[in-house]
């Protein structure tokens, strides 16, 4: 009686704790979402007369002091919202990560926004677009365009003719002044998709690769806007005998040099993102882009600090996140082994510390030194944190000058060793495979890649969760050019390691397609070489260390705490700055102290706090990781010398007797067509389950051929999602 009543105690009590926690993480959320429409709100407010005539005075007079001065109003009102939304969403994103007490409540709330996700404009300068995205699109054009035309009437409505100059050119003038006005309001958007490890984005359900689109289309817009900014005030000058007004830096007045300047560099990064000069002039593409710094602080210097606070969430999430990035990148991650593909393709096997978790599809960038020394790549991790827990592994085809010079540095035979430093992973932990009835995968080529580590994650899943779970079945349809490029399947199971029950209760069905041949080639027809992988074991360095974590997904309360804290020391900084120091020269009234100095000491302190938050949780982080690896030793000290490993079983099957195990059950688990291209809308409306995930990975032409598939009417079971690197 006694043990059956503390046991019934016991299960009250959990109940009633994981009841609480749903309580609090429901008010979290709710809370969230009542600041961000509020802080929504005053952006559609700020164009308007009740905002400036009514509202703007009262909280000038409430928020404006001796401590923050003039940009007091700025900060409260549209700088601490958001960065609040920060701290709180990675407390929250903590929560649900220690304990997943959401799991069947999101799972019904998804199924009620599958229908917002279905894509609805497949075809179109925008890509492949949801509903939800559509709307959102909509929504964002609906207040760019709301506060151009009323700033635009508002502020014509005061014009009047006078000192000679006609009523065209003082329009003008005016119309230049509302679009820069706009264009920053539209700056103040910029920088949150591009914020890697930010809450902001898992919070919206999004991932650092399905967002760089957004800053794509926000950069284009902003750099429109401030480009007809500055053109109507040149013409205006022009007109006016006033051209000197573009060599004008005032002290204590916005600086007509410094918005060129910065107009300048937004238009060198501007012009290097079109299409034909970022696929094929990656390099300059790449370091053009990095003009960022000099148009934000050009910009700064123009408007001044307390515009600035405009746009301040944006750009300071992500210096927080940049220099977090940074942090990482300096560390040399220790590469234990390279798979060499027939296809001169290559997988890169690198040591982590089990405690390291990543979701399936996340990328990682990859940086090598001996190749270029600044360049940055993204790749999506092959490998799986359950199914290999001391192992990440990225896969890299050979389809460019870098790929090319890494593939040809590691087929070297005297090469020892190799310097790589990582960047990420950045994924989404919030898709849930398993609550889909099937999964179809449709790669081409490389686009292969990022679906190795969803197979593997569910083949780790029908080993550990048995019948306790349905496994949802897999059909991978993937196109090659030639028979060479088979073998890349044979990274769906990882090679190294002991893997003889791959199976489990996973059904997955392969079916693959050969282009440009029409039948397998022969024997004869290639070498034994050229069908083997090629393991080449590297020997570890002293300064090697285990792939460490990025501040986010591993460390969401560590990446509250350097926001809170960074944010908190800023404030008091230029609080003491100008009480003690400018609002005795200037006594609030902007027009003595210099715009300039003003605004680099602000910058100043604003990355004195970043640093010391961010770099004193790093180097904490870091000691204990180093004290629980020299406790545990999970380090690879020791290298296996080099091997060949049997032959691809796919690319091979025809010529090889292939021993049982996991390469048997691969062959038997794929059908190989050659000389044609998958009937896709065939094969993906014969699926008869009620709930089917469709991944696309690929060239853009085959993404918008999948989704204007799932967007029929007649494919109400169809889920769409795109992975996509071409931005």
């Amino acid at each position: 009686m006694e043990s059956s009543s503390s046991s019934s105690s016991s299960s009250s009590s959990s109940s009633h704790f994981l009841g609480g926690r749903r309580m609090l993480l429901v008010a979290m959320r709710v809370l969230v979402g009542l600041i961000f429409m509020g802080w929504l709100m005053m952006w559609i407010l700020l164009p308007t007369k009740t905002y400036s005539k009514r509202w703007s005075p009262k909280i000038q007079a409430a928020t404006v002091s001796s401590f923050l001065g003039t940009q007091g109003t700025q900060i409260l009102i549209f700088s601490f919202p958001i960065l609040f939304i920060a701290v709180l969403g990675s407390v929250y994103l903590h929560l649900m990560q220690k304990a997943d007490v959401f799991s069947s409540r999101r799972s019904r709330l998804s199924h009620r926004l599958r229908a917002w996700k279905k894509p609805v404009v497949v075809k179109g300068p925008l890509g492949v677009l949801s509903a939800v995205e559509l709307a959102f699109c909509l929504q964002f054009l609906a207040l760019v365009v709301w506060a151009l035309s009323v700033y635009i009437t508002t502020g014509f409505s005061g014009i009047t003719a006078d000192d000679g100059e006609k009523l065209w050119e003082a329009k003008l003038m005016e119309a230049g002044l509302r679009l820069g006005i706009v264009g920053n309001i539209c700056c103040a958007f910029l920088f949150f998709p591009i914020a890697r490890a930010s809450s902001l984005l898992p919070l919206a359900g999004l991932t650092s690769e399905s967002s760089i689109k957004y800053h794509v289309w926000l950069g284009h817009l902003v750099l429109a806007l401030f480009s007809a900014h500055g053109l109507c005030f040149i013409v205006a000058w022009a007109a006016t005998g006033k051209i000197s007004e573009m060599l004008r830096w005032q002290a204590a007045d916005v600086s007509h040099v410094a918005s060129e300047l910065a107009l300048l560099f937004g238009l060198f990064m501007w012009a290097a993102t079109f299409p034909r000069i970022r696929r094929r002039m990656f390099e300059v593409f790449f370091y053009t882009h990095q003009l960022y710094a000099f148009f934000l602080l050009f910009y700064l210097l123009h408007v001044g600090i307390a515009f600035y606070c405009y746009i301040l969430p944006g750009v300071y999430l992500f210096a927080v996140d940049r220099f977090l990035r940074f942090l990482q990148s300096r560390r040399r991650v220790q590469l234990v082994s390279a798979h060499l593909l027939p296809s001169e393709a290559v997988e890169l096997n690198f040591a982590k510390s089990p405690s390291f978790s990543y979701s399936p599809t996340s990328v990682v960038f990859v940086n090598v030194p001996s190749i270029l020394a600044l360049q940055w790549h993204p790749f999506t991790v092959s490998s799986d944190a359950d199914l290999e827990p001391e192992m990440l592994s990225v896969a890299i085809k050979k389809e460019g000058r870098w790929t090319a010079e890494l593939y040809r540095q590691l087929s070297q035979p005297s090469l020892e060793g190799l310097q790589v430093s990582l960047e990420g992973p950045y994924g989404n932990p919030s898709v849930d495979f398993i609550s889909y009835d099937s999964l179809v995968l449709v790669g081409g080529g490389s686009g292969i890649t990022p679906f190795f580590s969803v197979i593997r994650n569910l083949i780790h899943r029908s080993r550990t969760q048995g019948s306790s779970r349905s496994i949802p079945s897999i059909l991978l349809i993937c196109s090659f050019k030639a028979s060479a490029d088979l073998a890349m399947l044979d990274l769906l199971l990882p090679i190294s390691g002991d893997f003889s029950d791959v199976s489990g209760d996973l059904q997955i069905q392969i079916e693959a397609f050969v282009t440009r041949e029409r039948a397998a080639p022969s024997s004869s027809s290639s070498s034994d070489a050229q069908r083997h992988i090629r393991t080449i074991w590297l020997k570890p360095k002293p300064s090697d260390l285990p792939m460490a974590q990025v501040l986010g997904p591993n460390g969401w309360l560590w990446l509250a705490a350097i926001i809170a804290s960074s944010f908190v020391s800023f404030l008091l900084l230029i609080s003491i700055l100008n009480r003690y120091y400018i609002y005795p020269i200037d006594r609030n009234t902007d027009n003595i102290y210099s715009y300039t100095k003003k605004s680099l000491l602000n910058l100043l302190f604003m990355f004195v706090g970043i640093t010391v938050a961010a770099g004193g949780a790093a180097l904490w982080i870091n000691k204990r990781a180093a004290e629980k690896e020299e406790k545990h030793g999970t380090r690879i000290t020791d290298a296996p010398t080099p091997l060949t490993s049997p032959g691809s079983c796919i690319a091979a099957a025809s010529e090889m007797e292939v021993e049982s195990g996991p390469s048997e059950w691969l062959r038997q688990a794929t059908g190989v067509h050659y000389g044609s291209r998958p009937d896709l809308k065939k094969m993906l409306e014969r699926d008869g389950k009620s709930s089917t995930l469709v991944m696309a990975s690929g060239p853009s032409s085959l993404r918008c051929h999948v989704a204007a598939i799932c967007s029929s009417d007649l494919a109400d079971n169809l889920h769409y999602k795109s992975i996509s690197f071409t931005w």
